[in-house]
């Protein structure tokens, strides 16, 4: 004999084959699951609460002071059909999750024609069902956005909230590193509860929790877009770390200061160029071991 809970859950899909059909209405319950779901066809899915239409069921039944014997199979279908409605209700409003590797970029279009470039080891969530009323991004890494007018467009991190309304900017959240810049209209950074609002070529930097100056930004774009890392006086460890997610390689120093400030680029188109443009400058050596590069100064 069929699982009745899973017929049920197949019926409110409706996936039911023609055996399941059949047994589906052998239920000596299947009278009382009819009248049930007619009363809900006025369902909508973004409003449902499962909690208020089981209770209003239930209700029901008690103010028609019919207390007879089919009360409880009836309170039971009534429980399964909330649980069942509340579990397709969740399973129908999945976020969407895109996320890079090491070494890889993307772009992706948001529901609205907003896009999203994601740099290396980078991740983003948002809900394609809620994107009309709730423009939230959540990301992890770094991305650069365009963002189409509209409603207010949030994207969230763990360091603070970028707030918009029809820009372009760049977003970088690493551990102990939290940068955003303005390339277009205007940018709202929520950090710590104060709001700093950025025009284009202002900068937001927060280093190992402390704000950074920066000198205005020039370029159009990030560097990152065109394949390429640039660094204005920034922690060398910084440069290191940036340096393994584009190469997927693992980096160790030896004597060396990796809070000193380093200046310059790196491509991220050919490894042995890009490993001497990091080290010259600082005059260091490296030596490379299987997908280990040791960076060492004498």
């Amino acid at each position: 004999m069929m699982d009745r809970e899973f017929l049920i859950s197949k019926w409110l899909n409706n996936d039911l084959n023609d055996q399941e059909l059949e047994a589906f209405k052998a239920l000596e319950d299947y009278e009382d699951l009819m009248k049930l779901t007619h009363s809900l066809q006025a369902f909508k899915a973004e409003d449902y609460d499962t909690s208020k239409e089981l209770e209003r069921a239930l209700s029901t039944i008690k103010d028609s002071k019919k207390q007879s014997s089919w009360l409880k199979p009836f309170m039971r279908v009534a429980a399964v059909i909330a649980v069942c409605f509340g579990l397709y209700y969740f399973t129908s409003n999945p976020d969407t999750n895109v996320s890079t590797a090491m070494a890889q970029k993307t772009t992706i279009s948001l529901p609205d024609a907003s896009s999203v470039t994601l740099n290396a080891k980078s991740s983003i969530v948002f809900n394609k069902k809620s994107w009309k009323h709730k423009r939230n991004v959540k990301l992890e890494g770094e991305a650069f956005f365009k963002v189409a007018k509209g409603e207010t467009f949030n994207v969230i991190t763990q360091s603070g909230t970028v707030t918009v309304y029809g820009t372009q900017f760049n977003v970088k959240q690493r551990k102990n590193y939290f940068e955003v810049i303005c390339y277009e209209g205007l940018v709202g950074v929520i950090h710590n509860s104060q709001e700093t609002k950025l025009k284009p070529g202002d900068s937001f930097l927060i280093i190992d929790g402390k704000l950074i100056a920066k000198e205005k930004e020039s370029q159009p774009s990030p560097s990152w877009l065109n394949n390429e890392s640039t660094f204005n006086s920034l922690p060398y460890k910084e440069v290191i770390a940036e340096f393994e997610r584009q190469y997927n390689v693992n980096i160790t120093t030896k004597n060396i200061d990796t809070k000193q400030l380093f200046s310059g680029s790196f491509a991220h188109n050919n490894l042995d160029v890009a490993i001497q443009s990091i080290t010259l400058p600082l005059q260091v050596t490296y030596s490379k071991v299987n997908n280990t590069i040791i960076l060492t100064r004498e």
